[in-house]
């Protein structure tokens, strides 16, 4: 009886705890990362910075959100190598205010992999003896003995549709890579969140609601393009070279379906049209599908979800 009166105790903090958090916290900044994982990081990545703008800038546009920088990681931080990159990323995190961040890699791996909770996952990828091939084979080893599968997706990648499961060799770095040297730095960040993972945090009274600065959650171009029935195949030019008028097509689509949320200069959308693979158009996505899962997602069911807190969500 006390038992389950503790739980039943313990699962109100985190509703509470969850509620308070959405309702107190206001964001001013959204910013949208296009992560790579790779060893000159910076050269194709992009970040983006979105303002909110309240109620719309009076006689403009009413539209939430205006595109204010999107840049080049490797412009961004002063040095495109990958050790730079993250290094830039985390240090920024952790300086900034207000702010959502919306990250485009996978922030946790499957429960049936058996690896613990998310601490535990962190800890894991942190203390592999290796790189982020050796650990993705290591991964499918594990994934083979636990559940006679080389590749288990996780509830929220078949949910959202996410393009491969996390360890996937077309992944595996930006997850290795993101987890161990990004969020492996922010981690436990008196001020900052990592949703849906550090709502515990906020249960356990570790991290208070009026101390958050910034809320760092996992986002998905793609998965974003699929929400908002927007072409998610064929904008993303091969090989480098200027994007061909199918790509072309396809991303004035795209940018005609983002009008009616985000204001960007004549400039910046050039920017995006002329980029050869997607990646700052990427940015861009990665931020609006945070900001928008922020406002329609029930965060609450979220925090209680046995699968996301340790798994992990796609906010998109």
């Amino acid at each position: 009886m006390h038992r389950k009166q503790s739980i039943v105790t313990g699962e109100e903090n985190l509703v509470n705890a969850t509620r308070a958090l959405i309702s107190t916290f206001r964001p001013q900044t959204i910013m949208g990362v296009d992560f790579s994982g790779a060893a000159l990081a910076g050269k194709n990545a992009w970040i983006a910075e979105l303002k909110i703008v309240e109620n719309g800038r009076k006689g403009s546009s009413t539209r939430p959100l205006q595109l204010v920088d999107l840049q080049p990681l490797g412009r961004a931080a002063g040095d495109p190598a990958r050790e730079t990159v993250c290094k830039y990323l985390a240090e920024r995190i952790l300086a900034s205010r207000q702010t959502l961040w919306g990250m485009d890699f996978p922030f946790g791996l499957p429960i049936e992999l058996g690896i613990g909770d998310w601490p535990d996952q962190i800890r894991h990828v942190t203390d592999h003896d290796g790189n982020a091939q050796s650990y993705g084979r290591y991964l499918v080893q594990i994934s083979q003995q636990q559940a006679d599968s080389m590749h288990i997706r996780r509830l929220t990648d078949r949910e959202t549709r996410t393009p491969f499961d996390c360890y996937h060799y077309r992944i595996i770095y930006q997850t290795f890579h993101g987890m161990r040297d990004v969020l492996g730095a922010i981690a436990g960040d008196a001020h900052t969140l990592v949703l849906p993972f550090d709502a515990d945090r906020l249960d356990r009274g570790d991290v208070t609601v009026k101390d958050v600065n910034r809320i760092v959650m996992e986002a998905c171009p793609s998965s974003t393009l699929w929400q908002m029935s927007l072409p998610r195949q064929k904008y993303k030019q091969p090989g480098g070279k200027p994007p061909d008028e199918l790509r072309r097509k396809n991303r004035r689509q795209i940018l005609a379906g983002l009008s009616g949320v985000v204001e960007m200069s004549t400039y910046r959308r050039k920017v995006i049209m002329d980029n050869p693979g997607g990646d700052a158009l990427d940015a861009v996505l990665a931020g609006i599908g945070i900001w928008t899962s922020w406002h329609r997602e029930d965060h609450v069911e979220i925090a209680n979800h046995p699968r996301y807190r340790r798994e992990g969500r796609v906010y998109c």
